[in-house]
């Protein structure tokens, strides 16, 4: 099972959590910045207008409110100035300060932590303000009550619905920067509620309306872009807003919790791309930042992310160990939080097939979210975790129930991946309850949408591809222009100089004319010659780029109809062998499935590549053992090493090098180990120099008998492997000591060897 980051929304929680601490503590650093108390003091102490004096107390009381690290004096200094304040404006008739007043005695109660009280004054403010028609302070008082809400699930529609009536406001009065500043927290709400449709247009506009007024601080956006990007599943687009933050970022030297957000996201964005050193080297930058910080709640969830990675790497232990100590190390109040953890740790016991722990933690979450999920906006990481959950305890009514309803809200996100591996579960449930009609129906889903999702990917590299060409012709133009430019300014110099030569010499001007027309009519007549060859030459290699490219479109097709060809050859075997009785005969197609499949991944690589002519043998090994350990995951308990250099082999080469491996790793699975013994198989294949390689199948199995006679065996397998590797002219070594090694070397076929 490919694991989910289940905790990104929890992520976007904390995030939203803390993006508020940091605007506040930018507003404490600029009110320390522009304001010095002390002078503050002695301008009020020294002020003879009212309305000066007002707006100074109202300046030097905000100054106390946002001041980094306020405590209860602070904030009782604040309200005393405030106050005063107040009475000056309302003797004046000061409408405007008068409502700044009401605005920070709100604020004032916030900061005191008196919810109740900060938004009854904050709704007198703000009816204050609309009263007195004053629109953008409206505005932040409709701002102002949206961050007087927790970020609980139920209060996100109203937070949404106070800051769309705060952006009207700001519209109307023009205030861009908080335009900005709203289309940015709109954009992030609607990533809580995993609407990424409504959340990208907002973020969009709020990137489009901060560059209008040139401000610089957009590392926000980015990584909203990048979390959005995330839930749709444009991992491209996701990586590329991710990398625009962190530079954003370290340009202005950002050293806030907001780089570990950053630094978290692109973590999350390698992980779904499967590029997991680049994961683990963000996801610890991101770690080290968040424990500098001293913020236990996000250092818990960097090392949640860090977690999953060790369970992908299948070093389950060491996961449930790390979230452990990190619990108990960093400990929080947060129940939304410990979910988090309760499903990664539901997850981690269901893949090891701990059936009993993993039940505790699945009624927590069932009691927490619904049997179907249906609370907190959860539905579609933990639904894809309960089908497995269900397949893995053979519960089919319940897994088919939760398949349905997964897959129906997938396809309503436009999300092929997790339908593609929702289809492959339910493949493997039908073929397991011998329901193999539908189980050729899923698996075909399963093959069209991974299909899908990888084509999608190719389009984008196309259309980059073609951006980047059109970019590069722009420049030749330029260049071309530029010459031009510069022959006309030669031509001109002439021009002046046959001017003064006319001056001083009929004669000469009309013997140089003569030669000038003569000249002309020889370069014209010769410009139209090579013009006309010029395009001759062009539309030839028009010609052969079009038959180049359908010569690779055709053999892309041909690879690809073949690898479904074979796949359909391997679903009717697989049916064919529900209707036999005979063990021989079942394994026999087994092994013919197994041989088909081995070839149906060479032709696959083939059309998934731009390279049609060799294979990265490196990949396939992966794949194909890959395979095999899956179709034995339930009957034996084997662990894979490999060490498998980066090589690419031609496909006369590839075929044959494929079917030895195949051959070699099924019967050491098959017979290496009886009765569910435990054991290792390394896998390894290196360039040992000089275009020579060397493939070894190594196990710590039963080996082979003592009398075993390579030569007068009648093992298919065997003899096959021996074949191949003729084939390959190559050379097959068998050493049975402590289990069995087998040792194949071969040269590298070149073309001067393939023309022979």
């Amino acid at each position: 099972m490919n694991f989910t980051l289940y905790f990104t929304k929890n992520n976007r929680l904390k995030i939203f959590c803390f993006s508020w601490i940091l605007l506040f503590l930018n507003s404490a650093l600029k009110a320390q910045i522009k304001e010095n108390s002390v002078l503050l003091r002695k301008q009020i102490a020294s002020s003879k207008d009212r309305t000066q004096k007002t707006i100074l107390l109202l300046r030097l009381s905000d100054y106390y409110i946002t001041k980094q690290g306020e405590v209860k004096n602070d904030l009782d200094s604040a309200a005393i100035l405030n106050r005063e304040a107040y009475l000056l404006s309302t003797k004046a008739g000061d409408h405007l300060n008068k409502g700044r007043s009401l605005f920070l005695d709100a604020k004032i109660s916030k900061e005191r932590g008196n919810k109740a009280a900060a938004f009854s004054k904050m709704k007198q403010a703000v009816h204050y303000f609309e009263r007195n028609k004053m629109t953008g302070q409206a505005g932040e008082g409709y701002e102002e009550l949206s961050f007087i809400y927790d970020n609980d699930p139920k209060n996100l529609d109203t937070k949404i619905k106070l800051k769309e009536k705060a952006l009207a406001l700001y519209k109307r009065s023009g205030m861009k920067l908080k335009q900005g500043s709203v289309l940015k927290d709109l954009g992030e709400l609607y990533n809580m509620l995993e609407s990424p449709d409504k959340s990208i247009p907002l973020l969009k506009k709020a990137l489009s309306v901060y560059q209008s007024v040139k401000f610089k601080e957009l590392q926000g956006v980015y990584n909203f872009l990048s979390e959005a990007e995330v839930q749709k599943a444009d991992y491209e687009e996701a990586l590329r807003y991710g990398l625009l933050a962190e530079k954003t970022a370290e340009s202005l030297h950002d050293n806030s919790l907001q780089i570990s957000s950053i630094y978290n996201h692109i973590g999350l964005v390698y992980y779904y791309l499967r590029q997991n050193d680049d994961a683990m080297k963000y996801w610890k930058k991101a770690l080290a930042v968040a424990k500098k910080s001293s913020d236990n709640s996000y250092v818990r969830t960097v090392a949640n992310n860090i977690s999953t990675m060790l369970i992908r790497q299948r070093k389950f232990e060491e996961a449930i160990a790390m979230i452990k100590e990190y619990k108990a190390r960093y400990p929080i109040t947060d129940q939304e939080f410990e979910m988090t953890e309760n499903y990664i740790l539901f997850s981690t016991y269901t893949i090891l097939k701990k059936f009993s722990n993993a039940e505790i933690y699945y009624k927590k979450l069932v009691d927490y979210y619904g049997e179907n999920a249906e609370k907190n906006n959860k539905q579609i990481s933990l639904l894809r975790s309960f089908v497995f959950y269900h397949y893995q305890t053979k519960n089919y009514n319940a897994m088919y129930r939760e398949a349905r309803l997964f897959d129906s809200i997938a396809r309503s996100n436009g999300n092929d991946m997790l339908r593609s591996e929702n289809h492959l579960i339910w493949f493997k449930a039908d073929s397991a309850r011998g329901k193999y009609l539908d189980a050729i129906e899923h698996y075909q889903m399963y093959k069209k949408l991974s299909d899908s999702v990888f084509n999608g990917e190719k389009s984008k590299q196309i259309n980059s591809l073609k951006i980047q060409f059109d970019t590069e012709q722009k420049d030749k133009n330029i260049q071309l222009l530029t010459q031009k430019g510069k022959v006309q300014e030669v031509q001109i110099t002439n021009d002046a100089f046959i001017k003064y030569i006319f001056i001083g010499s009929i004669l000469v001007l009309i013997i140089f004319a003569a030669l000038l027309y003569n000249r002309s009519r020889l370069k014209t007549n010769a410009n139209k010659n090579l013009e006309l060859k010029r395009k001759q030459i062009d539309e030839q290699n028009e010609q052969l780029k079009k038959l180049l490219s359908e010569k690779e479109w055709l053999l892309k097709e041909i690879h690809h109809r073949v690898k479904n060809n074979l796949q359909i050859v391997i679903s009717l075997l697989n049916t064919q062998s529900a209707y036999l009785d005979n063990e021989d005969a079942l394994m026999a197609i087994q092994n013919s499935q197994h041989r088909m499949h081995a070839m149906s991944l060479i032709h696959q690589k083939l059309y998934q590549s731009d390279n049609l002519s060799t294979i990265d043998m490196s990949w396939y090994i992966y794949e194909l053992i890959g395979y095999i350990r899956e179709c034995y995951s339930a009957e034996k308990n084997v662990r894979f090493t490999m060490d498998i250099d980066k090589i690419f082999l031609d496909v006369s080469q590839a075929v044959p090098m494929g079917l030895i491996v195949n051959e070699a790793i099924n019967n050491t699975v098959k017979y290496a180990f009886p009765e569910n013994r435990k054991g290792e198989v390394v896998v390894s294949f290196k360039n040992i120099g000089k275009d020579h390689f060397e493939l070894v199948v190594f196990d710590n199995g039963v080996g082979l008998p003592e009398n075993f006679n390579i030569d007068e065996t009648e093992s298919l397998g065997m003899n096959l492997m021996r074949g191949l590797t003729d084939q390959l002219d190559g050379t097959f070594l068998l050493e049975n000591k402590n289990g069995l090694k087998i040792m194949i070397t071969f040269r590298k076929k070149t073309e001067i060897d393939s023309s022979k």
